[in-house]
């Protein structure tokens, strides 16, 4: 985070273990999550990250379902992680890098972050609202190749190492400013997200529900009460209380409110089965969360192209007597068509990277 604006929220599947039973509690959460992200890149509320913070959640379900996939041989699970994640952000990628190419753009030896992003892949101003999100698939990417490592660290002292797992970002924050690159931004977004994703751990080996409320909710409100106070206390700082621009409120909001929502399925075995009685709403998570990566990678996209699209519907006049052109909730609207129709173009690519036999919807 830090210097550049985190506009980018979502979420990604995650590969699981042979034939899973799906938690539809998880998957929720995470379709949740996926429309939050559209919202806020249309709208632009600043609230957004308080009301739902999407990052914090993926990163904690992320968490759990590599803590799970670890009981097999480590190689393996990142093997599978990456070769899901990678497909996708290529294919994604060449429609990107294309356009840039077009409009004057010229790379030097870091396009080799648009084969592995590593770092955060280059690109010009006139493509940034498209690139800009891939500090998600950065971040993501590096948890999944040190998963082994802090899973091992973990579980020597589950608590303490997770109580302790927000000591990095208040040192980037209070102690040594880390440089203004790469790995600057690498730096605090994996000490932003670092409790999430041990959290993740915690609820997978059973440590949150062991548990006592007395023990969780007092420290989870803190987290929340100490986070939304920075936010609200350094916006002459960052020049918002959005918790995109602010590493440390976000690192704590984040942490007391997916701390409260992984504790709840932990002690109430929130499972959300019910949603199978709503058929059509219990397909489309099915839908959010098997494309997920697509709709991620895409939705700015779609955002991008639905204000030229929207600027032909003035020439009908039918249109601009009885549309509400001039809306952003009309926008909102034909982003989300247009992000349908990538989702069926471009989302077979997701089943050949997880190894499916392609189709137009899971």
């Amino acid at each position: 985070m830090g210097a550049h604006s985190r506009t980018a929220e979502r979420a990604l599947p995650e590969a699981a273990v042979a034939r899973p039973v799906r938690d539809r509690y998880f998957d929720t959460l995470r379709a949740v999550a996926l429309v939050r992200v559209v919202s806020y890149h249309t709208f632009g509320w600043a609230w957004a990250g308080l009301i739902f913070p999407s990052m914090g959640v993926m990163f904690g379900l992320a968490g759990t379902l590599m803590a799970r996939s670890l009981q097999r041989p480590a190689l393996t699970v990142i093997r599978s992680r990456v070769r899901r994640l990678l497909p996708p952000f290529w294919f994604w990628g060449v429609f990107v890098v294309g356009a840039m190419l077009v409009h004057g753009w010229m790379p030097g030896w870091q396009i080799v972050y648009w084969v592995v992003p590593l770092g955060d892949p280059p690109g010009n101003a006139w493509g940034e609202q498209a690139w800009e999100i891939l500090w998600y698939l950065r971040t993501y990417l590096w948890f999944v190749l040190l998963s082994p490592l802090l899973l091992r660290v973990f579980r020597l002292a589950p608590v303490p190492v997770l109580v302790l797992s927000l000591t990095p970002v208040l040192a980037l924050q209070f102690v040594w400013q880390p440089p203004d690159d790469r790995l600057g931004a690498a730096l605090w977004d994996l000490a932003t997200f670092l409790f999430c994703w041990l959290l993740g751990f915690a609820h997978h080996d059973g440590v949150l529900a062991r548990l006592k409320p007395a023990a969780v909710v007092p420290l989870a409100l803190g987290a929340l009460a100490y986070g939304g106070w920075y936010a609200l206390a350094h916006q002459a700082e960052y020049g918002t209380y959005d918790l995109d621009e602010n590493p440390l409120a976000q690192a704590f909001w984040s942490a007391g409110f997916v701390t409260l929502l992984m504790y709840a399925k932990a002690r109430f075995r929130t499972d959300f089965a019910g949603l199978a009685r709503f058929r059509r709403l219990d397909r489309l998570v099915t839908v959010f969360n098997a494309r997920a990566v697509t709709l991620y990678l895409w939705h700015e996209i779609a955002l991008i192209l639905a204000v030229p699209l929207i600027d032909r519907f003035w020439d009908v006049p039918a249109f601009e007597a009885y549309l509400p052109l001039d809306s952003q909730w009309f926008m909102f609207g034909v982003g989300w068509v247009l992000i349908a129709v990538f989702v069926l173009l471009c989302g077979w690519v997701e089943d050949v990277a997880a190894r499916k036999k392609p189709r137009l919807l899971p």
